[in-house]
């Protein structure tokens, strides 16, 4: 008998441990992970371009704009159709359009994540995912978290199937994490 795919899409807003969510179930679930963010580093890095928040914004909208509003979700979708394993995360669930696709899938659940703007902001300038985040300030994070890319995101959590509290230690989220699988493997 073939198990049926847990599929956990990540949303929340910048630097609140989508991440690290997605590291965790890859290592310590056997899982794999896929990022709406992906295609677009691709068509930056195939541009030449700095893989800056800004420009993947940018190469966000463009696709939207000039496609359906959904077409990254459909590239993730079918990149996880074709994953074997059982678990899977997709990091970076950022709109409706996105949960509408993703819930076609068997097994979808959302999962929102939350973690206050100071304690978001502290994690942005340490980790340094994209070009800009070291320098980036305080002003510049809260104008980030207000531009159209991520103005959707908060309001995800009223759909979610599970929330996430990210304001302790790692081994907290870690727990909660496991937790939410373990019930979904019953």
């Amino acid at each position: 008998m073939k198990l049926m795919k847990i599929i956990l899409g990540i949303a929340g807003e910048i630097a609140s441990g989508k991440g690290t969510i997605a590291k965790h179930i890859t290592e310590t679930h056997n899982g794999s992970a896929h990022r709406f963010s992906t295609s677009l580093r691709d068509v930056a890095r195939r541009m030449h371009l700095e893989e800056s928040r800004e420009n993947l914004q940018k190469i966000s909208t463009l696709f939207r704009d000039n496609f359906d509003g959904d077409i990254l979700s459909r590239v993730v979708c079918h990149d996880v159709e074709a994953d074997v394993h059982q678990v899977i995360v997709i990091d970076g669930v950022r709109r409706m359009a996105d949960i509408k696709y993703l819930k076609s899938l068997p097994g979808f659940k959302l999962v929102y994540i939350e973690a206050d703007l100071d304690t978001r902001y502290h994690r942005i300038t340490k980790r340094r995912e994209n070009s800009d985040d070291a320098q980036k300030t305080y002003a510049e994070f809260v104008a980030d978290n207000e531009k159209e890319a991520e103005s959707q995101i908060k309001d995800l959590k009223n759909y979610a199937d599970f929330v996430v509290n990210n304001e302790s230690t790692f081994l907290e989220l870690y727990h909660q994490v496991d937790k939410i699988i373990e019930d979904l493997k019953k």
